[in-house]
């Protein structure tokens, strides 16, 4: 590991860390029942879930759906080195958790610019002995910082796969489409573009509700429908694995999700709605549940 984002000084780091601001990263981290988060965060997850009650299997089924295609691009395409912006806090089956379980020399970049996330990176950076990975203190904002940093430890001559998971709804229009471009120009063919989006095309006024939460709170927060998800593999002239881009519960289900240990029945009385998601069971999942388009593709 180069470790480009661990030699930060701690005080500089706490002192970016602003904690009466919700951000995506550590809400999402509640709903998948992490513990490193601030009361802000928590509110702004629980203003989600009452507006959105499912809105949980949104967040799993879209970490689900990151779970599936790892392993299929390893597995099936032969695809070693993952490039992972937005990864968000540590959480149990990271990208090269599951790409070096199936193939150990495997090698991963992690992206993020929440200094939270930065101060618990080393999770992320276990590496087992035959495979590397790093993490970048950077924003998806700055594509070419990102791919600078990322070059010491991803070879740019083979694929590279590309994960934009759950973050382009963070950025509007003018910006969002040009950065997956110089994103996806800087890798060589073969390599794979990895993306979900929120949309309202599935179930608009659960999703509409949700959105004002966290506009409320001052978040970009685009919802795109499905031909907008679509240009930015179209525009780049990928080619679109099958299924296409559906549904992320519908993505090569596997029937594997985790299913959470779950406590007993008193014990879960007394915990609050947004402390009881972590023990949800997510494979009771319906269409009425989903609001995430996902899929994959390829650069030729």
């Amino acid at each position: 590991m180069t470790g480009d984002a661990l030699g930060q000084d701690p005080a500089e780091l706490q002192g970016r860390i602003d904690s009466s601001k919700a951000h995506p990263a550590r809400v999402y981290d509640v709903f998948l029942g992490g513990k490193d988060h601030y009361p802000a965060d928590r509110d702004a997850a629980a203003a989600a879930l009452a507006a959105n009650p499912r809105g949980y299997l949104d967040v799993r089924h879209n970490r689900d759906f990151l779970r599936r295609a790892v392993t299929t691009l390893v597995e099936q395409d032969g695809i070693r080195q993952f490039l992972d912006i937005g990864t968000g806090l540590p959480t149990a089956e990271n990208v090269h958790q599951i790409a070096q379980r199936i193939t150990p020399d495997s090698r991963v970049v992690y992206v993020d610019n929440d200094p939270v996330v930065l101060a618990h990176a080393r999770a992320l950076l276990t590496s087992g002995p035959e495979g590397r990975t790093d993490y970048i203190d950077a924003d998806l904002r700055d594509p070419a910082r990102i791919l600078e940093q990322a070059a010491k430890t991803l070879d740019f001559d083979q694929p590279v796969a590309l994960c934009l998971v759950a973050i382009l709804h963070f950025v509007a229009d003018e910006e969002a489409y040009p950065l997956v471009r110089e994103l996806l120009d800087a890798l060589p063919a073969g390599s794979r573009l990895v993306l979900s989006h929120l949309t309202e095309d599935l179930n608009p006024e659960k999703i509409r509700a949700v959105q004002r939460t966290y506009t409320e709170r001052g978040f970009t927060f685009v919802l795109r429908s499905r031909a907008e998800v679509e240009r930015f593999f179209t525009e780049n002239s990928l080619e679109i694995a099958a299924p296409g881009i559906v549904p992320a519960h519908r993505w090569r289900p596997d029937h594997a999700a985790p299913v959470p240990e779950r406590p007993d029945e008193a014990y879960l009385a007394g915990l609050d709605d947004i402390e009881k998601v972590r023990y949800q069971d997510i494979n009771d999942v319906t269409d009425a549940d989903i609001n995430v388009y996902a899929g994959t593709a390829a650069k030729g």
